[in-house]
């Protein structure tokens, strides 16, 4: 998990350097008839929700959330690929969270049309959202033991 963790906020990290060292606040690049580059600073959560609320706000609810993320893995490390869901998560969030304690808002880059710019933590954290989502909904009930037998039984 940690592992995973540390690959997603270095990969995150390194994307937004560039994007920071190579691209002009609001500047937009196209790459592909349907994917620009742009840098915009994002000051609220994902997709801009919460935007304009104070920074205390905005770090509060990011804290909150990894702390619940973890709290669920401690619980439910047994289950399959939890590791994965929550290092995607706690990557993701953790990436982010750099960026607002550095630059009073989240880098983001990537810009699809009619959908809000996202980073590479966003990937991340959409992404260990809907493993939580599999894990959770594959998961099985533990089995019960059965009650033993008792001679009344065999009658």
């Amino acid at each position: 998990m940690l592992l995973c963790a540390a690959l997603v906020v270095g990969l995150d990290q390194a994307t937004k350097a560039l994007v920071v060292d190579s691209i002009e606040r609001g500047e937009r690049r196209e790459v592909l008839t349907f994917l620009d580059l742009v840098y915009v600073l994002n000051e609220g959560v994902a997709f801009g929700f919460l935007g304009g609320s104070s920074r205390v706000v905005v770090l509060a609810v990011t804290v909150a959330a990894l702390a619940l993320v973890i709290g669920w893995f401690a619980s439910n490390r047994a289950r399959p690929h939890a590791w994965l869901a929550v290092g995607l998560l706690a990557g993701g969030a953790l990436g982010n969270l750099i960026d607002r304690l550095a630059r009073d808002g989240v880098v983001d880059f990537i810009d699809f049309p009619a959908w809000p710019s996202f980073n590479v933590a966003d990937i991340a954290i959409t992404l260990g959202a809907l493993t939580l989502a599999l894990i959770a909904l594959t998961a099985s009930e533990p089995e019960r033991p059965k009650p033993a037998s008792t001679p009344h039984d065999a009658g």
